[in-house]
């Protein structure tokens, strides 16, 4: 994709926006920098370009006239591939990508990419902590906070990019290729974004769709869908399970994760990690993979899983108050990772859910309590839906609030010694926060101040 020369429209001033304004303006590119939020003004949007006066700016409507002038646009992760103004640019043939692929084509070395509903980021960490044990220049990037057109600058031939993919990145890529890649499981999620799941597990499908037998595609055997995607791609295929032995593969049997493949490679205890539950097992697993068939040696990978402690915000320890252990799960924003969060705790616990409506159904969430979650408090948009769904479920032990800040102070009442009180939400943030960062942030200090 040749970018020199072209006007190129770059829609969204987020993060992801950004970067990419500011790769396309060294590469030559006439940039326009969009966003359609009318409350913006220009003065903010060009502070965060560092005052790049080469750099168009467009708030609120974009001129009909200027349409007809553009060759490429690059949408953010935020911005939907259905909207009518994107449908009518592809009717322009005007082309039609993102920020991952933009970074891509202007990057050099190797990409191990993940994606799935869940564990994506704990996954991409933990490989990033590997390869850094193993390589000199290594770029965490993508969906875990850093933007990957920011790094691109930095890379060499010998660069490995460890890039973290959601669906969103994954809709608007068009040669991108991972020397690995890794789809962790398929829950339903961004339903109201993708409208279906199978659009939803589309999108993600995507992350492979360019490897060949060269590459290694790493799936979860233990979900149906992933399974039959291994069946249909021309990547070499790896297994993990935490639920069987594997023949080839890497897989978790009597408390140990085993690698298999021409030999059997012990990794770890799962009583030697950091982590909890089932779901981080599979993390582990699906990271050591990773780096096993990229070449990194097992000793390398043994110790770094062995030593890594986690990601913040991800059922993340915060501190014991009067008997009662609080835990941050603020990144569980689907019903599938508050699942995950239930699972890890050891105790009974009070939980604290709600917030944004994603058009998910929270039924499976409720009956995964199964007598763990003592009592319920919920907040935000979803508060009633999932109120709804508990009364179905025959959960009656619930309570709204109505701010963030009541929420944790009645669960900090509620929970007795012995107890745990979880934010695990169930929903995203974006009815009371920015991100699901800030409202892990904000429950932190919350609690640290009881």
């Amino acid at each position: 994709m040749e970018v020199a020369g072209k006007k190129v429209l770059v829609f969204g001033s987020g993060i992801s926006g950004i970067g990419a304004a500011a790769l396309l303006v060294k590469q030559g590119a006439e940039v326009v920098l969009y966003d359609g939020n009318e409350k913006l003004t220009e003065a903010e949007v060009r502070e965060k370009l560092s005052g790049d006066s080469r750099v168009r700016i467009v708030i609120g409507t974009l001129p009909e006239e200027l349409l007809h002038t553009l060759d490429i646009a690059v949408l953010s992760p935020g911005v939907p591939t259905d909207l009518p103004m994107v449908e009518q640019m592809r009717g322009h043939g005007i082309l039609i990508t993102g920020e991952v692929e933009l970074a891509y084509e202007a990057g050099q070395g190797d990409v191990l990419a993940i994606t799935g509903t869940n564990g994506k980021t704990t996954t991409t960490a933990l490989l990033g902590e590997i390869m850094e044990g193993y390589r000199e220049h290594v770029f965490v990037v993508g969906n875990i906070g850093n933007p990957y057109t920011a790094a691109v600058g930095e890379m060499t031939e010998d660069a490995v990019t460890v890039a973290e993919m959601s669906s969103f990145q994954l809709e608007t890529i068009i040669d991108f290729r991972p020397k690995v890649s890794a789809i962790l499981n398929f829950t339903p999620d961004h339903l109201n974004r993708h409208h279906t799941m199978e659009a939803y597990v589309n999108a993600k499908k995507n992350i492979a769709k360019n490897q060949t037998g060269e590459d290694y595609c790493i799936l979860n055997y233990e979900d149906k869908l992933t399974r039959e995607f291994g069946e249909n791609i021309e990547a070499q295929v790896l297994y993990f399970s935490s639920r069987r032995k594997l023949e080839q593969g890497i897989y978790l049997e009597n408390g140990e994760i085993i690698y298999q493949n021409g030999g059997r490679i012990p990794i770890c205890r799962v009583d030697e990690l950091s982590l909890l539950g089932t779901h981080n097992y599979e993390n582990v697993m699906a990271a050591s993979a990773m780096a096993l068939v990229y070449g990194v040696p097992a000793d390398i990978v043994r110790a770094c899983v062995k030593s890594f402690k986690g990601v913040e915000h991800r059922i993340e320890y915060v501190a014991e108050k009067d008997g009662v252990a609080y835990y941050n799960d603020s990144k569980g924003t689907n019903p599938d990772a508050a699942i995950k969060g239930i699972q890890a705790m050891n105790r009974p616990t009070v939980l604290i859910g709600g917030g944004y409506d994603k058009d998910s159904v929270y039924t499976e969430w409720i009956r995964s309590f199964d007598g763990k979650v003592r009592k319920l408090i919920l907040l935000g948009e979803t508060k009633e839906k999932i109120a709804r769904d508990a009364r179905e479920c025959g959960f009656a032990d619930y309570v709204f609030a109505e701010t963030f800040e009541e929420a944790v102070l009645e669960a900090a009442r509620t929970a007795k010694p012995g107890e745990a009180v979880l934010l695990s939400p169930a929903c995203a943030s974006w009815d009371m926060f920015s991100s699901y960062e800030v409202r892990g942030e904000k429950f932190k200090e919350i609690v640290n101040s009881l």
